[in-house]
């Protein structure tokens, strides 16, 4: 799968599954209509979208540069760490305008939604890989020579 399309497809997939899970969550947690709750989901998601192809792409312009090949544990948390940390900083902001509540309110309501899609990024990313194979970016020489059909 090229390189783009990959990441297309990968962003959107994990943004429709989070829009699901974590629309219902945001209602429950601030005690809010759901309907208000789902349309701050998809705006998370839309920033979460933006920034999920943005880092992709960084992590694996980086990830091609490294001697070692694959995605080794302590790589997949990096990705998982980048990419939430990142996020977390994006969302504060939307958070607290939103609902209507002070940016350090927003940071602790944000903790929980980290600790959720910090194992979420992870997993899914390991799902999405078991199904579509890894990226060029972390196949050894020999795979990818073997994967494109030359040197």
């Amino acid at each position: 799968m090229k390189p783009i399309t990959r990441r297309i497809l990968q962003a959107v997939l994990y943004e429709a599954v989070a829009i699901a899970v974590v629309g219902p969550l945001l209602s429950l947690a601030f005690d809010e209509p759901a309907s208000s709750t789902l349309g701050l989901a998809v705006v998370m998601s839309t920033v979460a979208l933006a920034w999920n192809y943005v880092f992709n792409a960084l992590f694996e312009r980086w990830e091609t540069r490294q001697t070692i090949k694959g995605r080794s544990l302590a790589r997949r948390l990096a990705h998982g760490i980048g990419f939430e940390g990142g996020l977390v900083v994006m969302l504060i902001p939307v958070m607290s305008v939103w609902l209507q509540i002070t940016p350090l309110q927003a940071f602790v309501a944000n903790l929980g939604l980290l600790a959720f899609f910090f194992f979420y990024a992870i997993g899914f990313t390991w799902v999405f890989d078991r199904v579509f194979g890894l990226p060029a970016s972390a196949l050894a020489h020999e795979a990818l020579e073997a994967e494109t059909g030359g040197p």
